[in-house]
């Protein structure tokens, strides 16, 4: 899917909810390349990605949701109450296709294949989520547009826009600490050019991660040995202390590694509303005097 500049994108949103209603039949093309076609508004939708689910809270659609998959917990008024599908790699087919959805928001994973599946069982998928900072707010558009919710889609945005860079401001003037952050023990870690290496430059970081080896890629454990960050994210000190050759790294001597609580996390983890409080985190981490 093309990357459109974030400015375009608030102006599309602008522009949709001053023109009012969403007209349907309305076509889309999902981040696998297919066409996606909604005759009518949509009335039940299953999101099978807490992202999703939580934009369509966020931007007013959240009544619209007749399920959601296992691992979305926020807002939990409305999760709690909701069934769960399973997940985007163990998916009940069935009680999905018996709730007869006319929309399910999924995913664009080769490995999961989940939009695959659901397309084949007859269902109306959407594949897609943000992999970068700017298609977070460009899938919020887009939720927006399917859902005729164009002008909460603009309000989240603005106000999305609005906490991210009040926050960002508050370091703007501070030194950049390299940021080693660990998604999993493989390890897994993020690129600068994610929505989590963006945030941590946001904070007043820099990912020790080369942008050529990806968005989220599988590091040589020796890289992070060799780049010596200043700060870890996404695992205690203790963890840090039993990995060979770790011990004597800056930020395990200087006592500079931060376990996310599970709402941090999730936050962190998770490319939809909660991009503010995900940098709030990573401020602290990194730089907590900006807070003070």
């Amino acid at each position: 899917m093309p990357h459109l500049p974030s400015r375009l994108t608030l102006l599309a949103l602008t522009l949709g909810s001053a023109a009012g209603a969403t007209s349907y039949p309305l076509t889309v093309t999902d981040d696998l390349g297919r066409s996606v076609t909604l005759k009518n508004e949509p009335k039940r939708i299953i999101a099978m990605l807490p992202s999703h689910t939580e934009t369509l809270v966020a931007i007013g659609a959240g009544g619209k949701l007749v399920a959601v998959d296992r691992f979305s917990n926020y807002p939990r008024a409305v999760t709690d109450a909701l069934p769960k599908m399973g997940s985007a790699f163990q998916p009940n087919l069935e009680a999905i296709v018996a709730l007869k959805p006319d929309l399910v928001l999924a995913d664009e994973s080769a490995g999961s294949r989940l939009t695959e599946k659901l397309a084949a069982a007859g269902l109306t998928v959407y594949g897609g989520t943000g992999q970068t900072y700017n298609e977070v707010f460009e899938k919020i558009a887009v939720l927006g547009k399917l859902t005729n919710r164009e002008a909460g889609a603009t309000r989240l945005v603005t106000s999305m826009r609005s906490d991210l860079n009040i926050l960002q401001q508050s370091v703007a003037r501070l030194p950049k600490v390299s940021t080693y952050y660990e998604i999993d023990p493989s390890p897994y870690s993020v690129g600068p050019n994610s929505f989590i290496g963006t945030l941590i430059t946001k904070a007043g970081g820099r990912t020790i991660v080369p942008a050529a080896l990806g968005d989220f890629p599988k590091l040589d454990p020796e890289l992070i040995v060799k780049t010596n960050p200043q700060v870890m994210v996404g695992l205690t000190l203790e963890d840090a202390r039993r990995r060979p050759g770790w011990a004597g790294l800056g930020a395990v001597t200087a006592g500079r590694v931060f376990n996310p609580s599970p709402e941090e996390r999730d936050a962190l983890s998770r490319p939809g509303p909660r991009l503010p409080q995900a940098l709030r985190a990573l401020i602290r981490f990194l730089h907590p005097e900006a807070l003070k």
